[in-house]
């Protein structure tokens, strides 16, 4: 009983045991290493028409922002950024539409429900390049030119459709069916009981799987490389200014493409934070 209670006396350490320092080494390094690279090319997309690909920086303008849609050597910056959001939007909406109606169809079972299902996964396991290559002969077989809104899509709707399903899959599992009931049961219509229950609770989660279908195509390499046709989308013109390109052009072509990224994520997040504001659970009803 003393010796308890002296331990209970003893003072208490706020010391962090050596781990701890050891793991914020690695994982300062690691971020580092992630993120270092992406910093220095948005660094040196902001020299002026001296500048080259390596520090130290010589000057500062926007000259390689503009020289990007000039197409005097940089190729069809323009064109093929008009291609892929075009391309993104499309994918976005097809996503969004299939992966909420198999999350309504997979609430209860029927028959070849497994096979279905699998079949929907099943090009996650197939590599993208080989996928695209088959589709693109398929297409060719057929008669039909590829280009990015035929062949193209169909290419990267099976990369983003198993995503958009299993997202909807977890956001239905937490569905309250009896939300749909009480909706019946005041006379509203199955249409109505959709459109007015179904969709805004299901809202935030639809948000999610249209952030996933846009971002996944937009930046969709492999997939595409096959089945664009001649006519590249933005990921494709950026490979072929690798082969041609050597000034920072193409760093100021990646500042670019991940501030579209960005305003794709917080336009989404607005999305969802509106959405949680006007039901009264967000952070202004508390």
């Amino acid at each position: 009983m003393v010796k308890s209670r002296r331990h209970a006396a003893a003072p208490r350490s706020d010391r962090r045991p050596w781990t701890f320092y050891v793991l914020a080494v690695v994982f300062t390094l690691y971020v580092a290493a992630l993120y270092g690279p992406m910093i220095c090319i948005y660094i040196l997309s902001f020299q002026d028409v001296r500048g080259g690909l390596v520090f130290p920086m010589k000057g500062h303008s926007l000259h390689w922002f503009v020289d990007l849609f000039t197409q005097v050597r940089t190729g069809d910056v323009k064109g093929s950024f008009d291609r892929s959001i075009k391309l993104a939007a499309l994918v976005t909406i097809v996503t969004l539409v299939v992966s909420f109606m198999a999350g309504l169809a997979f609430r209860r079972r029927f028959f070849g429900d497994t096979f279905v299902f699998y079949l929907m996964i099943g090009s996650l396991v197939a590599p993208g390049l080989v996928l695209g290559i088959g589709i693109g002969l398929l297409f060719q077989w057929l008669g039909i030119n590829a280009s990015w809104y035929t062949s193209a899509l169909g290419a990267q709707l099976s990369w983003t459709l198993p995503f958009g399903v299993l997202v909807m899959f977890a956001v239905m599992s937490r569905f309250n069916g009896a939300w749909e009931e009480a909706a019946r049961d005041l006379g509203a219509s199955r249409w109505q009981t959709i459109r007015l229950v179904v969709i805004p609770i299901l809202a935030p989660g639809l948000v999610a799987v249209a952030l996933f279908g846009f971002t996944l195509s937009y930046d969709e390499f492999a997939r595409s490389l096959q089945t664009a046709g001649s006519l590249n989308t933005l990921p494709l013109e950026i490979w072929s200014m690798t082969l041609n390109v050597t000034s920072p052009s193409l760093y100021a072509l990646g500042t670019v493409t991940t501030i579209v990224s960005f305003v794709a994520i917080g336009v989404s997040i607005g999305a969802i934070v509106l959405i949680n504001r006007r039901r009264g659970t967000g952070p202004a009803s508390h």
